[in-house]
């Protein structure tokens, strides 16, 4: 299970990584290649150690507690508390190089501005990725890790008879 919590770990980082770089960049009104791959690489390495160090899955259980697995509450959930832990972190960090940027070239807006607009937008995109995404690439690790088990949180099985 440490191996599925690794992956789990890394595909998320880089799929929260790339969805995230990609809404602030186009988002910021001038998308420019280097710009969204600096941004990227940025966040990566954000989500990577935060991925590392906070134990994710001990995390959601304590919150999640009595949900039943599958529930969407507990998808819900699961989706909030990964989006809350990643996604202002990774806000922060690039809203400060996109302010200081701006400010060498005497265009910077207001910081809290661009913080408060850039997090709403990011945690809202944040949590829709969390949510759509954990359950499939859970689904695929456990698949590829070999885990047997009934289907992961969120997704109801394929024939429909609950098996």
């Amino acid at each position: 299970m440490q191996k599925v919590g690794r992956m789990m770990s890394i595909l998320m980082g880089i799929l929260m990584s790339l969805g995230l770089s990609l809404t602030g960049t186009l988002t910021s009104g001038h998308f420019t290649l280097p710009g969204f791959l600096v941004s990227f690489a940025v966040s990566l390495v954000i989500s990577l150690l935060i991925g590392f160090l906070v134990p994710m899955k001990p995390l959601q259980d304590r919150f999640c507690g009595g949900m039943p697995r599958g529930s969407l509450k507990r998808s819900l959930t699961e989706a909030l508390i990964s989006d809350l832990l990643y996604t202002p972190v990774i806000t922060v960090t690039m809203v400060l190089i996109a302010y200081f940027q701006a400010k060498q070239h005497d265009a910077a807006p207001p910081f809290v501005l661009m913080l408060v607009k850039s997090l709403l937008i990011s945690l809202t995109v944040g949590f829709v990725l969390a949510f759509v995404l954990m359950p499939l690439l859970l689904r695929l690790v456990m698949k590829r890790c070999g885990v047997q088990g009934g289907p992961p949180q969120g997704i109801p099985p394929r024939n429909g008879s609950g098996e």
